[in-house]
């Protein structure tokens, strides 16, 4: 066995055992795009050796994906099938893991009119809203990983002959996930345990407000009482403990919704639904955004803060220190699941009710009522930069130092 099919083994037994950590008796349904045929096998084998009942692969292809948007009838883009999500639901309910190859091209729909991604969009988070309820309260176990396809790789990798790109793309994912440590499954066990002794400090300091400053960017951001910060792995319905994006450097929680005010600028490049957005910035009042700039991509977010009325404001905090391993890469990667494990970022949208004390139990109004945001969707965006400084502000007026120089400034 050569290098590369030993560590790509090694890749599949990870996400297999510490990203949804399958368990004897359990189906596992894989997402994934024909491109990674190799490893996607190597993923249901690892799935059978784990006990798995039954594993479904779902296969995927951006060239198919484009073409409903350049051939289908116009009515075809508010068309979601039905059957398609009660088989997920059902799926879950049967208490099945997904594993997600989330990897879409970036200019996947160059040319493509903004307002069409933008129905089809809402017509598909529309049909998925009792699944992504399910999502957003870890009802069950699941996990996004990544794997290159050469569109991808050539996007991030270009300046390297077009051979060499897809290998790059490979040694960076291998890289960001450890399986490069001789025992990978151990190395995240104990980067888990670090992120959770950062979250179990946030838990403990309950910060009333945070406020971020750098270049562009003055933002106050409230949080609400009782608010959860989390981490590295949590435990679905079942009490069996998973991560849901590899790699993972963040730790999240939820901000009041009406209580974030002030100016944000990103610092990458955004992937809204297979086109970029880029250099882009908001203003918030009372938690809303109520005005926003973008040079690249401008329509594209325009139609994405027209998606509902949650879609202008937060569902998500995150921190993720300048100093981060993927960030030490110094490449950008057009890929959300990866550039946002490079940076603090929040996000626009629906917020994880896990994030609260009790948040999976509440109605929407009463998820809303304690300050919770709901939307169709949940879009992150990267705002962490070298000179990013965050301070928190505790209940009895105390102001401490959170990030400065764009890394932590609390002690773990």
């Amino acid at each position: 066995m050569d290098d590369f099919t030993r560590n790509l083994e090694k890749y599949a037994e990870l996400v297999v055992k510490i990203g949804v950590n399958l368990n004897k008796g359990q189906d596992l349904l894989v997402e994934s795009p024909l491109e990674s045929l190799e490893l996607t096998r190597l993923i249901v084998k690892k799935a059978y050796e784990a006990g798995a009942n039954y594993v479904h692969v779902h296969w995927q292809d951006d060239v198919i994906t484009r073409s409903k948007f350049e051939l289908a009838h116009e009515e075809a883009l508010d068309y979601y099938p039905t059957w398609y999500t009660e088989m997920l639901e059902r799926f879950v309910e049967n208490g099945g893991a997904l594993l997600n190859i989330k990897v879409p091209d970036p200019d996947l729909y160059a040319g493509i009119e903004a307002s069409l991604i933008s129905r089809a969009s809402k017509a598909a988070a529309t049909a998925r809203t009792k699944y992504q309820q399910y999502v957003r309260t870890s009802t069950f176990s699941w996990c996004l990983i990544k794997a290159p396809t050469v569109a991808w790789a050539s996007k991030v990798y270009a300046e390297l002959p077009e051979e060499q790109r897809v290998e790059a793309m490979w040694d960076a994912i291998f890289q960001m996930n450890r399986v490069y440590e001789e025992d990978p499954v151990a190395a995240w066990r104990v980067h888990i345990e670090q992120l959770k002794r950062v979250r179990k400090v946030l838990n403990e300091k309950q910060y009333k407000t945070l406020r971020y400053r750098a270049a562009g960017t003055d933002l106050e951001v409230d949080l609400p009482a009782h608010h959860i910060w989390l981490g590295g792995d949590k435990a679905n319905a079942s009490g069996i403990r998973f991560v849901a994006n590899m790699p993972t450097e963040e730790v999240f929680t939820m901000p009041d919704r009406t209580g974030v005010r002030g100016t944000v600028s990103s610092t990458k490049p955004l992937n809204v639904n297979g086109a970029l957005v880029d250099r882009f910035s908001f203003r918030f009042e009372e938690g809303k955004v109520v005005d926003y700039q973008a040079e690249i991509g401008y329509e594209h977010l325009a139609r994405l803060l027209e998606m509902d009325e949650g879609a202008r404001y937060l569902g998500e905090v995150a921190l993720v220190p300048y100093g981060s391993p993927i960030s030490n890469m110094n490449r950008i990667f057009y890929n959300t699941g990866i550039d946002e494990n490079a940076s603090c970022h929040l996000a626009l949208g629906s917020c994880y009710p896990i994030n609260m004390q009790d948040g999976a139990s509440l109605s929407t109004d009463e998820l809303k009522a304690r300050g919770g945001n709901t939307s169709l969707i949940h879009v992150d965006f990267m705002i962490g930069t070298s000179d990013l400084e965050i301070d928190g502000y505790l209940e009895d007026g105390t102001v401490e130092a959170i990030f400065r120089g764009g890394n932590w400034a609390l002690v773990f």
